[in-house]
């Protein structure tokens, strides 16, 4: 094909005040990869280049880059596959601190995967002869969160995490869901608990960027989810989100329709007088827009149909 122009995001902290893009030119040869088009640049036109790599067989997890806007890995991606007209455009991965060119810096997001201990926590009481077992039923429950190799292109393109930094990120959460599925873990109830605290399960936000990112199986966004249905089954309700994933379950099967007045307060708790008052603010805003919700919301139609949807649920 003809020429290729890569539009490379370039800082250096040292010598420049904002970041900038540079463009390489380069033909891209039959099957090469978009690290074989940074190593090809690298090698033959700016040796100043830099960005992480090893493994160069989508394992290692270090050559994530945000690719026309996306985070992918390089290693993985088939240049030709990402040209929008004649032209790549090729930045840092989004959430980090740049430290030169496409290397982030990743120190937070290596702590917030610490900070859910992702470690087997087993019943030191009971010493197996050999190794502690799992049926194959139970390993399946963590097998797709083991695929995931901390590419962190998960975290890069998490919109929660770029509201609110203090989030943990798919990455970890999805850490976090492998030893609280893990048959072997003791210390599921106590794991769900510190997960359901703010900036935990419950701020996240359902946009499923992170699953679209993962270059693997491990898909975060259902690991989010599947930790939360844990939480609510374990009776760890104690927050706001599980209240409001209750609340918004009991106003559909009451009648139909979201009541978007109630749940607010149910969410905060009816008991919690300070968050309750938090709301005042809010509530007065939304009124002189005139974006309040109806005071007295009338039940659907098809009611009965949805209470039967929810009854047959209920059984399963």
């Amino acid at each position: 094909m003809s020429e290729t122009t890569f539009k490379i995001q370039r800082f250096s902290p040292e010598k420049d005040k904002e970041p900038y893009f540079q463009e390489f030119k380069l033909e891209i040869s039959k099957g090469a990869t978009l690290l074989d088009c940074l190593n090809l640049i690298k090698w033959t036109q700016d040796g100043s280049l830099s960005y992480r790599m090893s493994c160069r067989s989508a394992i290692c997890g270090s050559c994530g880059v945000k690719v026309n806007g996306h985070a992918m890995l390089a290693c993985k991606t088939q240049a030709i596959d990402v040209v929008r007209k004649n032209k790549v455009i090729l930045q840092p991965q989004g959430n980090f601190k740049i430290l030169k060119d496409l290397v982030v810096d990743l120190t937070e997001f290596w702590q917030k995967v610490e900070a859910v201990k992702p470690w087997l926590m087993a019943d030191e009481k009971t010493t197996p002869e050999i190794e502690r077992k799992q049926s194959i039923d139970e390993f399946h429950k963590i097998d797709r969160a083991s695929t995931c190799i901390m590419c962190a292109n998960c975290y890069s393109d998490c919109c929660s995490t770029d509201v609110d930094e203090s989030f943990l990120g798919p990455a970890a959460l999805a850490k976090a869901q492998r030893f609280v599925e893990d048959s072997r873990d003791i210390e599921k109830l106590s794991r769900i608990k510190e997960l359901s605290k703010d900036a935990g399960i419950w701020d996240c936000t359902h946009c499923a960027e992170c699953s679209q990112r993962c270059p693997t199986d491990a898909k975060p966004l259902e690991k989010i989810v599947s930790l939360r249905t844990a939480a609510l089954n374990n009776g760890v309700l104690n927050n706001n989100g599980a209240r409001h994933a209750k609340a918004f379950v009991k106003s559909i099967k009451s009648s139909g329709i979201l009541n978007e007045n109630y749940l607010p307060v149910a969410s905060v708790g009816f008991a919690n007088l300070p968050g309750l008052l938090g709301l005042i603010p809010v509530g007065i805003r939304m009124f002189l827009r005139g974006k309040n919700p109806p005071l007295i919301h009338h039940a659907i139609k098809e009611l009965d149909d949805v209470k039967r949807i929810f009854k047959k649920i209920g059984k399963k």
